[in-house]
């Protein structure tokens, strides 16, 4: 298990790559080029200067989050050729610097939601959570102005202000768009980027529907184990792999992760590690919390086991962390809840491999 930690780089990060670097077992960042349009040419100078930087600290560079799909794929609109053959070069150029694994959606619109990014806890931190009786009272146009309104002065992933201005257009453009031609446009994706991810070893990691119910009418598609089942089976490559996040799965009830983990990764379909937890707080409504156990609705030593039963060798980062000691940070990406997560995985994983090194 190699443990990572996203990074946003060195312009738009409250975190240091020295800060990354003194967190115990933390060896390598998951980073990507967001001042690069989506659907843009990921250069490749700009590739290995972030690398560098992160080399020169210390820390890998192996895994991207996010090479973001353009909008036009999602739809199957006629110009989705130009923006695939974009994404192929893409691949090759990250290739080319060492990097293994990229993270990446197929979620219409908005990369993931909550209706609350700074909700209060009784312990005194504040964790982003998401309610489905308040989120039914707004428009997406709301919804978004609220993102922007208390996200700390940080652009956040999939909320960047030129997506967001062509908000309601995008949003018409979905009005004939349902599950099964959302799916049929990423099994087209797919078979168009595969041949170039057998070719350069890089493994195309899709990462859960955040949260894995419909909103606003839009569809969706990884939401559980049957869609996760349908897309590693849509191509059938060893490049077609799987992002499995237990916040953004574990959100519904219904999903057993542990059971995902070992369907899963006994396939060797999981290419990257998404652990964190979350509390149930009513039906579709949820807020996140620290990593521990008992903070939450989900069994992380339960979760590592399965990873560990599977023989998982693949990245794993502590996900969406709360703002805890004062901190002022990107929501879910401040330093200290999600050092102190890597830290508890890290322990965990620990204990799993000598308790079960003691029973041979």
């Amino acid at each position: 298990m190699k443990m990572t930690f996203r990074w946003f780089g060195e312009k738009d990060d409250s975190v240091t790559l020295s800060q990354i670097r003194q967190i115990p077992g933390v060896s390598g960042i998951v980073g990507a080029l967001y001042d690069v349009p989506v659907g843009g040419v990921w250069p490749l100078d700009e590739i290995l200067a972030l690398k560098k930087q992160a080399n020169d600290a210390g820390l890998s560079f192996e895994v991207v989050e996010s090479v973001n799909v353009h909008e036009d794929i999602k739809l199957g609109a006629p110009t989705r050729d130009r923006y695939i053959e974009n994404y192929r070069r893409c691949i090759r150029n990250l290739a080319k610097a060492g990097v293994k694994v990229i993270c990446y959606n197929f979620m219409p619109v908005f990369d993931w939601l909550r209706s609350d990014l700074a909700m209060p806890l009784p312990d005194g931190s504040t964790a982003m959570a998401y309610s489905n009786e308040t989120v039914k009272k707004l428009t997406p146009a709301k919804l978004a102005e609220q993102v922007a309104d208390t996200s700390n002065g940080f652009v956040l992933p999939g909320w960047e202000p030129d997506r967001l201005a062509e908000l309601r257009g995008v949003l018409e453009q979905y009005q004939n768009i349902d599950r099964e031609k959302l799916a049929e446009n990423l099994r087209y994706f797919l078979e168009a980027i595969m041949p170039v991810c057998e070719e350069t070893g890089v493994k195309m990691a899709i990462h859960p529907d955040d949260p894995p119910w419909p909103l606003f009418g839009l569809p969706r598609i990884v939401c559980n184990g049957e869609d996760l089942e349908a897309i590693v089976d849509m191509v059938d490559s060893p490049c077609n792999c799987l992002t499995l996040c237990s916040g953004s799965l574990g959100s519904n009830p219904e999903n057993d992760i542990p059971a995902l983990v070992r369907r899963f990764g006994a396939r060797k379909k999981i290419a990257f590690a998404h652990v964190r937890n979350v509390k149930f707080c009513g039906e579709r409504s949820f807020h996140e919390s620290a990593h521990l156990s008992s903070c939450g609705s989900l069994d992380l030593y339960e979760i590592m086991k399965a990873y560990y039963d599977v023989g998982f060798d693949g990245y794993v980062r502590p996900d969406h962390g709360r703002m805890i000691w004062g901190e002022k940070a990107r929501p879910g990406y401040g330093l200290y809840d999600r050092a102190l997560g890597a830290a508890y995985l890290n322990g965990l994983w620990e204990a799993i491999c000598k308790e079960e090194a003691g029973r041979r």
